[in-house]
C-alpha cells in the first residue's frame, strides 16, 4: 500500500541476494567476487528496462514497477549468476525487465489469476528465463564435457529437460503441502476476517489508527 515501504522491503531484497548468490560459492574468492558483481549487475539492467519498457507502453514509468524489475534481475541471474560475464550478466538483465513485464500481463490478464505478488511471472518466468539463457551466454561444464565441446542446441535441450524436472518437482511437493494444509489449519480464512483484516481478527491490533474529526 505504500511505494516507500515497497522500495525498503526490495533493497533489503537486493542486498540480500548478494549473500545468497555469491554465498553460493561456499568461498570468500574471485568467483564470489564476480558472482556477486553480476547479480548487481542484472538487478541494475532489469530495472531500467522494466521502467523504460513501462514507459514506452503507458506513457509513465512507475517505482513499484521499477523495483519489480529489480527482482525480476536477481531472480533471472540467479541459475546463470556462478557462470556469465558482467556483459551477459547485463543482456540477462535487460530481457528479464522486459520478459517478466509481459508475463506479469499474461497471468493478471490472460489467465486472471491472482498473483498478488507476481511470484509467478518474476521469480518463475525469470528463473525459466535464467536456465534457458544459460546456454547461449553462459560458460559451464555438462557431464564432464568443457562448454564448447557442447553445442547451443545441445545446451537448450539439458536446461530443458532440467526446468521440466524441477517444474514437475516443485508442482508434486506444493500439491502435497497445499492439500495437508487444507486438510489441517485450512489455507483461507473467513469472509468475515477478511472483511475486518488480519491485522485486527489474528492479532487484535491495527496498523493504523483513524480518528474522526
Amino acid at each position: 500500500h505504500n511505494p516507500g515501504y515497497v522500495m525498503l522491503g526490495a533493497s533489503m531484497l537486493w542486498v540480500g541476494w548478494f549473500g545468497f548468490n555469491a554465498g553460493s560459492q561456499l568461498a570468500a574468492n574471485g568467483n564470489a567476487g564476480i558472482t556477486l558483481l553480476v547479480t548487481h549487475i542484472s538487478a541494475c539492467a532489469a530495472s531500467l528496462s522494466w521502467a523504460l519498457y513501462e514507459y514506452y507502453k503507458h506513457g509513465r514509468a512507475s517505482l513499484v514497477g521499477l523495483v519489480t524489475g529489480t527482482i525480476a534481475g536477481l531472480a533471472t541471474i540467479t541459475p546463470a549468476s556462478g557462470s556469465v560475464t558482467p556483459v551477459e550478466a547485463f543482456i540477462i538483465g535487460s530481457v528479464a525487465g522486459i520478459v517478466c513485464q509481459e508475463m506479469c500481463s499474461v497471468v493478471k490478464n490472460k489467465f486472471k489469476l491472482d498473483d498478488s505478488l507476481d511470484v509467478f511471472a518474476v521469480h518463475g518466468m525469470g528463473g525459466l528465463l535464467g536456465i534457458l539463457l544459460l546456454a547461449p551466454l553462459g560458460s559451464i561444464e555438462f557431464g564432464g564435457m568443457g562448454y564448447s565441446e557442447v553445442s547451443i542446441l545441445q545446451q537448450f535441450k539439458i536446461q530443458i529437460i532440467g526446468s521440466i524436472a524441477i517444474a514437475v518437482w516443485s508442482g508434486v511437493m506444493s500439491y502435497i503441502i497445499l492439500i495437508t494444509l487444507k486438510n489441517t489449519i485450512g489455507i483461507r480464512i473467513s469472509e468475515k476476517e477478511e472483511e475486518i483484516g488480519l491485522d485486527q481478527s489474528s492479532h487484535a491490533e491495527r496498523a493504523y489508527l483513524w480518528r474522526k474529526h
